[in-house]
C-alpha cells in the first residue's frame, strides 16, 4: 500500500512520480513471473480488458502517424501502466486495507489544500510562489494543474469526512476544498467538482425532493465562496470576466471566454476527418495541427511547424489521434467498467466509490481536459484505474469464500 500511495505524495515533484510507479510495476513483473498475480482474477481481468481498450488503439494509431517515432515511442512508454496496475490489485488485495487507504489520500488532499490557503494568505506555498492569474499551490506556478487535481481528489477527501463526521462533516469538506479549487483557476476543475458534489449530493438522498435541498446547500456554498473570491481575488475574478464574454454570443467572442479552443477543436475536428481510422497517431497532435488549422491560427507557432499540443476534450483527443478504432476502444472500455461496477456487491463499491467518482470526474465528456496519453496525465489515469480495478477485486483475507461475489467484477 504504501508503494502505491507514495505515487501520489510524490506527484508534485516534477516527474517525482515515475520513481514510485517503475517500481510499482517492476514489482509486478517481479509477481507475475513467480505467478503470485492470478490474470484469471476479477481485478487482473478488468484492468488487462481496460488497458487493451487504453493501448491497442495507440499502438494502432502508430500505423498513420504523422509523426511516428513520437507515437511509437508513447505507446512503447505506456506499457508500464499495466504491470503497475495489476500490482497495485496484489497490494491492495485486503478488504481490510482500504478504510486506511482512503483516509491516507484524504489527508494528503487536505495537506494540498492548506499549502493552496497558504498560498492564497501569503503568496507562497511548498511549491514556491503563485502563479500570476492562478492559485498554483503544491504543483507550482510552471504545472497549473491544481484544481483538475483537486477536484479527481475530492471524492476521497469527502467520502473520509462523510465516513469520520457525517453529513455535516461532508458539507464542511466540501466548502472547504471549493475555495482553492476555485482559485486554481481552472473552469474545467470547477465543472468537475460541481459533478462531485452532485453525486454525492444524490447518493445521500435518493430522492429528488431532498436531493433538491442538499444541491442548493452545495450550490449556496459554492455560490459565497465564489462571492467572497470574486471581491478579494483579482485572479478569479479575470477568469470570471473571460468567462462571461460567452453571453455576447458572438463566435470571437465564446471562443475567446474558451480560451481559444474553439481554434482547437475545429483543427480536431478536421484532423479526424482526414484520419478516421487510426487519427494522426498519440501525441502527433502538435505535429499535425498546422496542416489543419485556419489560416493565422494562434497556437500556429512562428515557424509554422507545430501548434496546440492536444484537443482538450477527451472525445476529440480520442477521435483525432486514435480514430474510430480509438473512440470504440475507450467506450469498450467505459463498458467493462461499468459493468464491473453493477455486478460487484455492496461491500466492493462501497471501496471503490472514491476511485470511481474520481475518474467520473476526470473524465466526464461534456468538459475540457488535459491530455490522457501524456505522461503526466496519464500516469495519474491509470493510478485512479489502478486503484478502481483493485478496489473492485479485493476480499477479506481471512474469509476466501467471501470473494465469490465480487468474483464476477470482471465479467
Amino acid at each position: 500500500m504504501v508503494l502505491v500511495l507514495a505515487v501520489l505524495v510524490v506527484l508534485p515533484v516534477g516527474r517525482g512520480a515515475e520513481l514510485p510507479f517503475t517500481l510499482g510495476a517492476l514489482a509486478g513483473l517481479v509477481l507475475l513471473a513467480r505467478r503470485r498475480i492470478d490474470l484469471r482474477a476479477p481485478a487482473p481481468r478488468l484492468l488487462l480488458a481496460l488497458f487493451a481498450c487504453y493501448w491497442l488503439p495507440a499502438l494502432l494509431s502508430g500505423l498513420g502517424a504523422v509523426e511516428p517515432g513520437k507515437t511509437w515511442s508513447t505507446a512503447a512508454t505506456t506499457l508500464r501502466f499495466l504491470p503497475f496496475a495489476l500490482f497495485a490489485t496484489w497490494a491492495l488485495r485486503d478488504a481490510a486495507c482500504w478504510p486506511a487507504l482512503r483516509d491516507a489520500v484524504a489527508l494528503v488532499t487536505a495537506l494540498w489544500a492548506l499549502d493552496a490557503y497558504v498560498q492564497m494568505a501569503t503568496g507562497y506555498s511548498l511549491g514556491g510562489p503563485a502563479e500570476a492569474e492562478r492559485v498554483s499551490g503544491i504543483l507550482g506556478a510552471g504545472n497549473l494543474k491544481l484544481g483538475p487535481v483537486l477536484a479527481t481528489l475530492a471524492p476521497f477527501g469527502l467520502l473520509a469526512a462523510r465516513a469520520r463526521f457525517g453529513l455535516r462533516g461532508l458539507i464542511v469538506a466540501f466548502i472547504v476544498l471549493a475555495g482553492p479549487i476555485l482559485l486554481a483557476g481552472s473552469r474545467a476543475a470547477w465543472l468537475s467538482y460541481a459533478l462531485v458534489g452532485v453525486l454525492l449530493a444524490w447518493r445521500e438522498t435518493h430522492d429528488w425532493r431532498h436531493f433538491l435541498g442538499i444541491a442548493a446547500l452545495f450550490a449556496l456554498a459554492l455560490g459565497a465562496i465564489g462571492a467572497l473570491a470574486l471581491k478579494d481575488s483579482a485572479r478569479f475574478g479575470a477568469r470570471i470576466e473571460r468567462s462571461l464574454l460567452a453571453l455576447q454570443g458572438t463566435e470571437a467572442a465564446v471562443d475567446e471566454a474558451a480560451a481559444g479552443r474553439l481554434s482547437i477543436w475545429r483543427t480536431a475536428l478536421a484532423m479526424s476527418a482526414a484520419h478516421p481510422l487510426t487519427g494522426v497517431g498519440v501525441r502527433g497532435f502538435r505535429y499535425a495541427y498546422p496542416q489543419y488549422a485556419a489560416p493565422a491560427d494562434r497556437f500556429v507557432d512562428m515557424a509554422g511547424e507545430t501548434g496546440a499540443s492536444h484537443a482538450h476534450q477527451i472525445v476529440l483527443e480520442v477521435l483525432s489521434e486514435t480514430g474510430l478504432i480509438g473512440l470504440l476502444g475507450w467506450l469498450a472500455g467505459a463498458g467493462f467498467a461499468l459493468r464491473a461496477w453493477w455486478r460487484a456487491d455492496t461491500a466492493a463499491r462501497e471501496r471503490a466509490l472514491a476511485p470511481g467518482l474520481a475518474l467520473v470526474a476526470m473524465c466526464f465528456p461534456l468538459n475540457t481536459h488535459l491530455a490522457f496519453y501524456s505522461a503526466w496525465w496519464g500516469l495519474w489515469f491509470w493510478w485512479l484505474l489502478a486503484l478502481y480495478g483493485a478496489a473492485l477485486g479485493a476480499r477479506a483475507q481471512d474469509a476466501p469464500a467471501a470473494g465469490v461475489s465480487a468474483a464476477r467484477a470482471a465479467g
